[in-house]
């Protein structure tokens, strides 16, 4: 989240005027086991405290499995308890999870059927996939790297998902989520993918960046990287 989101946001500022700066505030985890996720969880209120004391315009909440390991629908209650903090800290601030902002980017595409590839443990990407399902989008395929080390997620080379999603059946799918976690690195590949399989391809991290454009009220066009990174809004 702090690489991809920024890039796709400078890369607008290159054909655009407006100017952004970023602000975080981190949330520890190191392992990426349910019992680390749920520990992280419990310190989201405590960010988003410190973040508001900034006057951000939007907050994202980074962790797409963080949310989903603590029960279906759960991104709705995160986004109304963080917005809460905002308000008590006298500046309401917008806010997305990246788990609220697949799903939500996802049914804008249309999908009614995808396929994912995450870095997580099986039990993991099993939960995020029954999570998705429970929003109304089937997902036909599930590929589980099974990273456990959450700084070894990050490392990944985005362009193995290249090799990588071909592992998986895109017969009737709608769209393919090529990294259904902001931790793990995709961007560059998203384009690529997209030209060979045919389909619409995204990430937790471009959903994530076109749902924090839009509670800004920038105008952006969903769909693939590549539509938000080369600028064609």
């Amino acid at each position: 989240m702090e690489t991809e989101i920024p890039a796709i946001f400078r890369s607008r500022e290159a054909i655009l005027p407006e100017r952004f700066t970023f602000h975080s505030s981190r949330m520890r985890m190191k392992k990426v086991t349910k019992e680390e996720l749920e520990a992280m969880d419990a310190m989201s209120l405590k960010c988003a405290q410190e973040l508001s004391d900034a006057h951000v315009d939007v907050m994202g909440y980074a962790c797409l499995v963080a949310i989903m390991s603590m029960g279906r629908g759960y991104h709705c209650v995160s986004e109304v308890n963080l917005h809460q903090e905002t308000i008590a800290n006298d500046f309401p601030t917008p806010i997305v999870t990246s788990a609220g902002a697949l799903i939500n980017g996802l049914k804008v595409l249309g999908a009614k059927q995808i396929s994912i590839i995450t870095p997580y443990m099986r039990p993991l990407t099993d939960m995020v996939v029954d999570y998705i399902e429970n929003q109304g989008i089937k997902v036909k395929q599930s590929i589980a790297l099974e990273i456990p080390d959450n700084l070894e997620v990050a490392a990944q080379n985005p362009m193995n998902l290249l090799k990588i999603y071909k592992q998986l059946d895109l017969i009737d799918v709608d769209v393919l989520v090529v990294s259904a976690c902001v931790q793990m690195p995709s961007l560059e590949a998203i384009d690529l993918i997209q030209a060979e399989c045919g389909i619409p391809v995204t990430s937790a991290a471009v959903c994530t960046t076109y749902e924090m454009m839009k509670k800004i009220g920038i105008e952006a066009k969903a769909g693939m990287g590549g539509e938000l990174l080369n600028g064609n809004y």
